[in-house]
């Protein structure tokens, strides 16, 4: 067996994955099927030490590595197809699996690649770090749209290290993607676990997540799986977070990034004219404050229920959420009133996969029930204005976010202040918030500089990405005034 780093194993898997884009095997494809030999691979191994195996002998994996050809194509799938029907982790895993490498001779080079790796001998942050990285290099396949899985590590490291979570506490992600959230709590936590009851409740009850496709829901629950996390029953659930109410069991925190996209809607073939047309998805809940079909203030509203009375959550969302009209406007008051929504983080754009997202990080405590607004004061940092960011030559770096954490004062918030040293850091009164137009949230301050001096524009690529969503967010509304102007008559 070889002993390669982290790095090494990554590069020499993935660079694998070209030779299968040549057979026309997409990179997320290839990741799952990753995804599935290596916790083939890694049961074996632990079945050789003595420990229990939940993968039964006929489809164990020294099946796999003496066969080739058409049987080795066939036993394959046959494994897939028998450890998907099965419950826990395991079915979680192999859910709907398909095998999509259909020539056997590159199945077989696959499966060499990984049988040269002890896997289970590897340390949990390692086997972690290598998967990491492929689902890195997956969510850079931007035309695939893997990168809306994938929010950028050092803004979730971050976001944690503000949110503090303790040891004893449960954190939910209703929109998990590949599990950065939940992963990078579970870290934090971990540090502070020193008794057996907390380190068992970290590893069998601590996180919960929700993701609605199913070949996500198998990347988290195995990256779960390679960091030591889970029990008898996987802790991910594919599911609509959005399609029932919260039920009792609410949660101490919640970490999400809930899926960007204006509208949820549908394609449906109108009787009449047989055209094809988009029906928009409105969701209607008893404990939502407003029923409208934008995912992102449904998921706001669905979080905010998620949370036990004094219970946390950082949210990031685009920047619609902040001034939307309609349902935007009352889901923002209902929010202050209800909730302490306590901070506002303006992101730059240039940070996501999907390039132009204007995005931010809303941070709101659940309260009891009260006559008055929780909301007093929100505070503002705006890493937007004149931060221009990229994915290649200038990264985010968890750095990047020093000062706000400092301003953010976790360890007690009752004395942030003013700093001469920035900025970029301010706050506004409820009142303040309530008397602009429709509760606009969309707040700045500070001095654009690339609106004056040319060499401080941001990339090509980013300003044609802000212009195409500018075009489209005007189409949007132009579609919106032409509906109105048919359900009326006029």
């Amino acid at each position: 067996m070889t002993t390669l780093s982290a790095s090494e194993i990554v590069n020499r898997v993935w660079n694998y994955a070209h030779v299968l884009r040549d057979d026309g095997v997409g990179y997320g494809d290839y990741v799952e099927q990753i995804t599935y030999l290596i916790f083939l691979k890694m049961a074996e191994e632990r079945a050789q030490a003595g420990q229990e195996c939940a993968v039964p002998a006929l489809y164990a994996w020294p099946r796999l590595v003496k066969l080739d050809g058409d049987d080795l194509e066939l036993q394959y799938r046959h494994t897939l197809e028998a450890l998907g029907k099965r419950g826990g982790m395991l079915g979680t895993i192999f859910r709907k699996a398909q095998n999509k490498i259909q020539d056997p001779a590159k199945l077989e080079r696959l499966i060499k690649l990984i049988d040269k790796e002890q896997w289970s001998s590897l340390p949990a942050d390692v086997k972690g770090e290598i998967y990491e990285g492929l689902l890195e290099r997956n969510a850079q396949d931007v035309k695939g749209g893997a990168g809306q899985y994938f929010t950028p590590r050092p803004l979730i490291e971050a976001i944690v290290e503000v949110m503090q979570p303790k040891p004893t506490d449960t954190v939910a992600d209703p929109a998990c993607g590949t599990g950065g959230f939940l992963l990078a709590a579970h870290d934090y936590m971990a540090k502070s676990a020193t008794s057996r009851k907390e380190q068992r409740h970290l590893k069998e009850n601590a996180l919960r997540g929700n993701d609605i496709v199913d070949s996500v829901v198998r990347l988290c629950a195995m990256n779960l799986y390679l960091h030591g996390i889970g029990g008898d029953e996987c802790p991910i659930a594919s599911n609509d977070a959005l399609a029932k109410e919260v039920g009792d069991e609410r949660v101490d925190m919640v970490l999400a990034n809930p899926p960007f996209g204006k509208k949820s809607s549908i394609t449906v073939i109108n009787e009449k004219s047989g055209k094809k047309e988009q029906e928009k998805l409105t969701i209607e809940r008893e404990d939502f404050w407003a029923t409208t079909s934008n995912k992102q203030l449904n998921f706001v509203q669905h979080i905010a229920n998620m949370l036990k009375i004094g219970g946390k959550a950082a949210v990031v969302v685009p920047d619609n959420v902040l001034f939307e009209g309609g349902a935007g406007e009352t889901v923002r008051k209902t929010l202050m009133e209800r909730c302490d929504l306590h901070t506002l983080l303006r992101l730059p754009t240039g940070i996501f996969y999907a390039q132009g997202v204007k995005a931010n990080v809303i941070f709101f405590d659940a309260k009891p029930a009260s006559k008055t607004a929780w909301t007093k004061q929100l505070w503002v940092y705006d890493y937007r204005t004149n931060v221009h960011k990229t994915l290649k030559q200038n990264r985010l770096t968890k750095s990047d976010f020093a000062e706000f954490i400092t301003c953010f004062r976790a360890d007690d918030r009752s004395q942030r202040q003013v700093s001469t040293a920035t900025e970029r850091w301010k706050s506004f009164t409820y009142a303040e918030l309530l008397a602009r137009d429709k509760t606009n949230l969309d707040i700045f301050w500070l001095k654009d500089e690339s609106l004056e001096d040319t060499d401080s524009l941001p990339p090509p690529e980013v300003l044609a990405a802000e212009i195409v969503e500018q075009l489209e967010a005007a189409l949007e509304e132009f579609r919106a005034v032409e509906t109105l102007l048919i359900d009326t008559g006029l």
